[in-house]
């Protein structure tokens, strides 16, 4: 039997390599196990605390979003511990419990960055992964597409959406995310090769990605897909006809969806338009409305973890809708856990100073990210600073920040995008 102390000099390494492990398994978990997904991600994250206690390293703790980060989740855990005479943590121990757990997310895209993805062979590993899992929600939409229903017996969605694999409208989110970094790559390498035919299989993957976004009938996905193309258009040069071929695409797609797609059509088109044109008084009017008020009623400390759904049902947070036309934004009818954006949350947890501490987070996060992608434009690194950015873009309908999957996802392409760029061009 093989025995190790905790000053045996493999030990660290086999840390790392349950790290690595635990991350690969967070991929397939994400897609269909959330619940092993959180096992998982917790796993990384003590393998990274201990592999530092070991080696006595802690200089990682100083990285500028590292020190933010810290601060953001210090000042979240104070707003939410259980202290009703100051009216702090209103949401009970509950709450404060997830407020202090909520450091596995930070420390799992640390570990990735600064252990687990130190080598370019598990970073390969996990480039296949993503990719792979980018394919299999990409061919359950197509075959549902074709046939009515996905590989696992489910049907459309009840407005029509295409649910992949999931049983739910569930496809478009991560397949929005994974999907840049996992066709950037591939279609690189095939630009680079000579005769038609390898830019012809180029041109197909991206424009065959492009048209399962639209297809799937989920609309936030589809914005967060064009947007990231155009910041792939403004940093990969020899991609911008590619990115006017996709844009071509959707449109014509978008017009001929009401006869090839019409639950698309309807939609992306129709509801969308109807949402966009009346906002103030639509459901996510409410929602940020509601969310503005909880910040001005408590502009110090919000009102800690989970504090839009503790604070929404209050009437001292019914707040006129932004065109005047419902005096009680909704009421308590238009409630939900949370906002569907990261800086409403942000607001309605910590007030304002937690937003300004999430603001400069997502600043310190896009720094390493964008770091030498002027200079030095790799497609991998582009795809997944592309992706990091539609993500942290303030103007957009969101899930839960620390919620599963999509949380999931957020984590680890800022773990892989951190790594790649620590990689690349050193820390910052």
């Amino acid at each position: 039997m093989i025995t190790l102390s905790s000053k045996d000099p493999r030990l660290p390494d086999l840390l790392d390599r349950i790290g690595l492990v635990s991350v690969l398994l967070t991929i397939p978990a994400l897609l269909h196990a959330k619940g092993i997904a959180e096992g998982t991600m917790g796993l990384t994250a003590l393998c990274f605390l201990g592999r530092s206690w070991l080696l006595r390293d802690w200089g990682w703790v100083r990285t500028p979003w590292i020190v933010i980060g810290g601060a953001w989740w210090v000042w979240l855990t104070l707003c939410s511990a259980p202290l009703p005479a100051m009216h702090l943590g209103e949401g009970g121990t509950g709450s404060f419990v997830q407020a202090l757990v909520a450091v596995r997310f930070p420390l799992f895209a640390a570990a990735m960055e600064f252990a687990v993805l130190r080598d370019a062979a598990a970073r390969r590993w996990l480039f296949g992964l993503v990719a792979a899992a980018a394919a299999y929600i990409a061919a359950q939409c197509v075959f549902q597409f074709a046939f009515g229903r996905n590989l696992y017996g489910w049907p459309r969605f009840g407005d029509g959406e295409l649910t992949g694999p999931f049983g739910m409208p569930r496809a478009g989110p991560p397949l929005a995310r994974i999907l840049l970094p996992s066709v950037l790559p591939p279609i690189a390498v095939l630009l680079g090769r000579p005769g038609v035919w390898p830019s012809i299989a180029a041109y197909g993957l991206l424009l065959g990605g492009v048209a399962v976004m639209v297809l799937i009938g989920q609309r936030m996905p589809l914005v967060l897909t064009a947007a990231g193309l155009l910041i792939v258009a403004l940093l990969l040069c020899r991609l911008r006809p590619m990115v006017l071929s996709a844009g071509v695409l959707i449109a014509l797609l978008l017009a001929a969806s009401p006869v090839i797609a019409p639950a698309a059509y309807n939609r992306l088109v129709v509801k969308f338009s109807a949402q966009l044109e009346d906002f103030p008084s639509s459901h996510y009017g409410f929602l940020y409305t509601r969310g503005l008020a909880i910040g001005l009623n408590n502009p110090i400390t919000g009102l800690g973890f989970d504090g839009y759904r503790t604070g929404c049902p209050r009437p001292e947070n019914f707040r006129p809708s932004l065109d005047g036309k419902h005096p009680d934004g909704g009421g308590v009818g238009n409630c939900w856990v949370h906002p569907h954006n990261f800086y409403v949350q942000a607001l309605a947890d910590g007030g304002f100073v937690g937003l300004a501490l999430f603001l400069g987070l997502a600043i310190a996060w896009l720094v390493p990210l964008a770091r030498g992608l002027w200079r030095d434009p790799d497609p991998l690194r582009i795809g997944l600073f592309a992706t990091m950015a539609v993500q942290i873009w303030p103007i957009q309908s969101t899930s839960g920040f620390l919620t599963l999957p999509l949380g999931g996802w957020f984590f680890l392409l800022l773990g892989w995008g951190l790594a790649e760029a620590r990689a690349r061009v050193g820390p910052v």
